[in-house]
């Protein structure tokens, strides 16, 4: 079974690389950026059919490793 985990940061953190892209972008003149948030994506193959028990291996993987709860969001979808 494959997964996508996307990993964002949470509203009200700042998001310096985000600012740095924004920068960049206009710099190359691409006009009207107002924000950018990035993020990190992660495709997973997991070895199992279970659909339940992927979502809590993989909601366990975030928790434990793939995400920084404290700071960060994650969704899981299941591909």
């Amino acid at each position: 079974m494959k997964a996508r985990v996307t990993v964002t940061l949470k509203n009200g953190v700042l998001d310096p690389q985000g600012k740095a892209i924004v920068g960049a972008l206009g710099s190359l003149g691409f006009d009207g950026v107002g924000s950018v948030r990035q993020g990190k994506v992660f495709d997973v193959e997991l070895d199992t059919s279970d659909k339940a028990s992927a979502e809590t291996k993989l909601k366990a993987m975030c928790e434990k490793l793939l995400a920084n709860t404290v700071i960060e969001d994650y969704s899981v979808e299941l591909i």
